[in-house]
C-alpha cells in the first residue's frame, strides 16, 4: 500500500481551487438518480452549486491507491456548530466501508471540538440511514431535503445513536395548562340595593 495511507487505504488532502471543476462533475454524477428521482435534476445547476458554495480552506478531497479524486467533503463553521456538506463518493467505491471510515474520522474531530455537526439529505437519499448510525437525528424536512443534526459525544463514548436520540419530539404542547383561568373577582355579592330613604 502506498505510504501515507491508512489502514483503511484512504488519507484526506486539503482542497485546492483548481479541485472545483472535478469536484462539480462528481456532484452531478453521484446526485443524479437522487435528483431525478425528485425531478430536480439539471446537469447544468448540480454542478454550478457546487461551484457557488465550494470552499477549499472547507473542503478535504479524499484519496484512495487508485484514485486522486476518490471523493470529498465540506466541513465549515455554522455559529456554534458545523456544517457538513458535499459528502460525495465515487459510485464504484460506495458500499465498502470507506464513507463510514471518513464520516467517522470527521466526528472524532467534531467532539474534540465539542462542535455539534449539522447536515442536510435528500429526501429518500440512501446516505441517511448512514447519518442516523452515527447519530444524526431529524431536525426538519422540506420537499427535498431531511436537515438532521448531531450532539458531540464525549471521547470514548458510543457512537451508535443513543435510544433516545431519535427526532427531537415536536414541542408538543404541555398537557392541557388549563387556560390561565384568571380569577375574575367574584360578581359583586348582594346586588347594589341602593337604601332609597322611606317616605315620611
Amino acid at each position: 500500500m502506498d505510504q501515507g495511507y491508512g489502514s483503511g487505504g484512504w488519507r484526506l488532502r486539503p482542497g485546492r481551487p483548481e479541485d472545483v471543476e472535478a469536484i462539480a462533475d462528481l456532484r452531478a454524477v453521484v446526485m443524479r438518480a437522487d435528483l431525478e428521482r425528485l425531478g430536480r435534476y439539471d446537469e447544468h445547476r448540480v454542478r454550478q452549486r457546487l461551484r457557488d458554495g465550494f470552499s477549499p480552506a472547507h473542503t478535504s478531497v479524499i484519496e484512495t491507491p487508485d484514485h486522486a479524486l476518490a471523493g470529498c467533503v465540506t466541513l465549515r463553521p455554522d455559529g456554534d456548530a458545523l456544517h457538513l456538506e458535499h459528502f460525495l463518493l465515487r459510485p464504484a467505491l460506495q458500499g465498502r466501508g470507506l464513507g463510514t471510515a471518513v464520516l467517522r474520522h470527521l466526528l472524532t474531530g467534531a467532539d474534540q471540538r465539542s462542535a455539534p455537526v449539522r447536515l442536510e439529505v435528500l429526501r429518500g437519499s440512501p446516505a441517511r440511514r448512514l447519518y442516523e448510525r452515527e447519530g444524526f437525528v431529524r431536525e426538519a424536512e422540506d420537499a427535498v431535503d431531511v436537515f438532521m443534526f448531531r450532539e458531540p459525544t464525549s471521547p470514548g463514548t458510543d457512537q451508535t445513536p443513543r435510544p433516545a436520540q431519535t427526532p427531537r419530539p415536536a414541542q408538543t404542547p404541555r398537557p392541557a395548562q388549563t387556560p390561565l383561568t384568571v380569577q375574575t373577582p367574584r360578581t359583586v355579592q348582594t346586588p347594589l340595593t341602593v337604601q332609597t330613604p322611606r317616605t315620611a
